[in-house]
């Protein structure tokens, strides 16, 4: 979940939690403010019955109005509507009732007025006695309507909760807007991160303006930049390995052919003339002519493997000539079985170095791949050399049907490590209705030159 909504919802439900704290202290509020307006009027009825008494006294009332609630009535009860009032006598007999006013029409929830009830029990009865010059004249009881009670408390929660859903609501939609502005960076951050995963190590954050974001940023930053002179320190390092290693192969290229193939092209003649100079000696010459089968195989061996180690023809003759004897090699070997195809465009012999022979040796090694597990019967070749880029396309028709293939070698993982050393970028999908594409695209300026 989004920090932004978990944060509303911990506001919102620490909101309730309060707002639940605050009904509950509401209600008892109502019920104690009813109490006590309850025993405060209790005390006014006691005083103007004890002032109505005296007057009696002085014989300015007559003593069968005792007790007269109409002057209460006329001042206290439309504040109070349905409240029962009772006197009795001294001797506990009762005298005289009144209920004045008419409670509230009682619209609260059933379940709201039994819990209100259950908690509080509300309409509880205040007896009051009515003591003149220390003589006992009875006492009154009142009784304040429950309904009555219940609604206020009913209509001051609803109330109270409708202003603080508001409050919530306006204070949780002030810290969506609030975090999402502030979180911004953080979306900015994982997408650069997100580009730096995927080996793109050159786009950089912008300043913040929260401190924090920008201490962040600086550090993904520097962190970035250590990482990206790194990785063109190694990659630098590969390329260099990669021309030392193509100078050591030209050397033992160079080793094998003076010296083994002039001493085999010599033995091969002397068997031819050994052959030529016994014909009366049957045995012999047929010795002589096994020697020579030999060293013509040795020979053909030898040049398959300077082919792999340096062609010649690359250095003589350029890439396009070292390629299509490259493709006719693999042709003469597959006897048919694989049809091999190669096309170029572009100025194929005025690459520069080193991307001929990486050229060169990415197209090897496809294709030898494809010789050794695609059992392929058609086999493309495409390299096309653009204004700014060297783009290599070898497909196949052969046995692959998903991705990503299993390396159970080194050829495609080096094919990989000699794109990513020169600056390149490398693409397999799968042919229709089966085989595998391979599309390389190689720069014509790496930035480890």
């Amino acid at each position: 979940m989004k920090l932004k909504f978990q944060l509303i919802l911990r506001i919102a439900v620490i909101g309730l939690v309060l707002l639940m704290a605050t009904t509950a202290y509401v209600l008892e509020s109502v019920h104690v403010q009813t109490k006590q307006q309850t025993e405060t009027l209790a005390h006014t009825l006691a005083q103007q019955l004890s002032l109505q008494l005296l007057r009696i006294q002085a014989g300015f009332e007559d003593t069968n109005a005792f007790p007269n609630f109409d002057l209460w009535r006329s001042y206290q009860a439309q504040a109070y509507p349905g409240l029962c009032i009772r006197f009795f006598t001294a001797d506990g007999l009762l005298k005289r009732t009144a209920c004045h006013g008419e409670a509230l029409i009682n619209q609260v929830p059933q379940l709201f007025s039994q819990v209100y009830q259950a908690l509080f029990k509300p309409g509880l009865t205040v007896k009051q006695a009515v003591i003149v010059n220390k003589k006992h004249y009875g006492y009154f009881t009142l009784t304040p309507s429950s309904t009555q009670e219940i609604t206020v408390a009913y209509t001051t929660s609803c109330q109270l909760l409708t202003l603080s859903l508001l409050t919530i609501l306006a204070i949780s939609i002030s810290v969506f807007f609030s975090v999402q502005r502030l979180l911004t960076p953080a979306h900015v951050i994982v997408t650069t991160l997100r580009q730096m995963q995927h080996g793109d190590l050159t786009p950089r954050l912008p300043r913040f303006t929260i401190p924090e974001w920008q201490q962040t940023a600086c550090a993904i930053n520097q962190l970035a930049q250590n990482q990206q002179h790194l990785l063109q320190q190694y990659n630098a390092l590969g390329l260099k390995l990669l021309q030392v290693q193509e100078q050591e192969r030209t050397r033992i290229a160079h080793e094998l052919h003076d010296e083994f193939g002039q001493c085999l092209a010599g033995i091969n003649a002397l068997a031819t003339s050994i052959q030529t100079s016994l014909v009366t000696q049957p045995g012999l010459a047929d010795e002589a002519k096994q020697i020579s089968t030999i060293s013509q195989h040795i020979m053909t061996h030898l040049r398959t493997l300077l082919i792999q180690l340096r062609p010649a023809e690359l250095e003589q003759l350029g890439l396009a000539a070292c390629l299509k004897q490259l493709t006719e090699h693999w042709a003469r070997i597959s006897q048919g079985k694989t049809m091999y195809h190669l096309t170029l465009k572009g100025a194929i012999d005025e690459l520069p170095e080193p991307l001929p022979i990486t050229v060169f040796r990415i197209i090897q090694e496809c294709l030898t791949n494809t010789a050794k597990h695609a059992n392929a019967t058609v086999s493309n070749t495409e390299l096309i050399v653009d204004t700014d880029s060297v783009l290599i396309t070898i497909s196949d028709n052969g046995s692959a049907q998903c991705l990503p293939l299993p390396i159970n070698g080194l050829g495609l993982k080096g094919i990989q490590e000699k794109v990513k050393l020169i600056g390149g970028e490398i693409n397999l999908s799968l042919a229709k209705p089966k085989g595998l594409i391979i599309r390389i695209r190689l720069p014509l300026e790496h930035p480890n030159a």
